[in-house]
């Protein structure tokens, strides 16, 4: 597995699993594959470092294909070939239930739910004890300022959360990793993604925040990663500071 050059993200996520503790031995990991830069940028990653992570850990690619015409994944297929991954798609009509039978106005965060239902499925059914997700350092920030507008609550997402009900814990092994990055790492290995043809795609309220807070960047040098620094000092949802590799001004 020496055709991606996987350096920069490996240390990420080599330090967020370490740090979290997302890995242990005999783990059985379901990563769940859109087919976005994302979700095969973590695919990738974790594959690479099963060569040398100290925990041994097996993985399963999982792609829930929710019904959107025009959406062709055998290219994660392939990838999944190259990676030595097994590769589980499963076939839902979600879509069809959101945008024709309840013709939801506001149908993400529904998707987002039925979807991860059907993911978490198919990983305790195919043995998995965990189940990998690829948000990242933005989303972090972004779903802190998303729940701080509409709910007026200072938290966001998890780095580790045990699903009780199901008996499986959700690791996000990308959270130090920038969206920069993982763009920079999908053009410059040239990886094939999966176009997607959800009406929503790139119409969310999310792609709003994300904007505001790239301006925000830009306005003031550094925010992003202050904000950062501000969630792991107040420990929101299970975030704690950690000794990250230090980055220059420019990326």
């Amino acid at each position: 597995m020496t055709k991606y050059d996987t350096r920069r993200l490996l240390s990420f996520v080599r330090q967020a699993c370490q740090h979290y503790n997302m890995i242990s031995d005999g783990d059985r990991i379901a990563v769940g594959v859109s087919g976005g830069k994302d979700s095969l940028a973590l695919l990738i990653t974790l594959a690479h470092m099963r060569r040398f992570y100290p925990k041994k850990y097996s993985l399963v690619a999982v792609t829930i294909d929710m019904g959107f015409e025009g959406m062709d994944f055998s290219c994660v297929s392939e990838l999944c070939r190259e990676l030595d991954v097994e590769y589980i798609t499963v076939k839902s009509e979600i879509a069809h239930v959101i945008f024709d039978i309840r013709k939801e106005s506001n149908p993400c965060a529904l998707c987002a739910k039925m979807r991860r239902g059907v993911l978490h499925d198919t990983a305790k059914a195919n043995g998995c004890n965990k189940v990998a997700l690829g948000h990242h350092f933005d989303d972090v920030t972004d779903t802190f300022m998303l729940n701080l507008i509409h709910e007026g609550r200072l938290g966001t997402f998890s780095p580790v959360t045990y699903l009780s009900r199901k008996d499986l814990t959700v690791i996000r092994p990308l959270i130090y990793a920038k969206e920069k990055d993982i763009r920079y790492f999908i053009s410059h290995n040239d990886i094939p993604t999966v176009v997607s043809t959800c009406p929503e795609d790139k119409h969310t309220e999310r792609e709003e925040v994300k904007k505001m807070i790239a301006d925000l960047d830009k306005k003031y040098d550094g925010f992003s990663h202050r904000l950062m620094n501000a969630i792991e000092k107040a420990h929101l949802d299970g975030f704690s500071p950690c000794k990250r590799e230090r980055r220059t001004k420019n990326e």
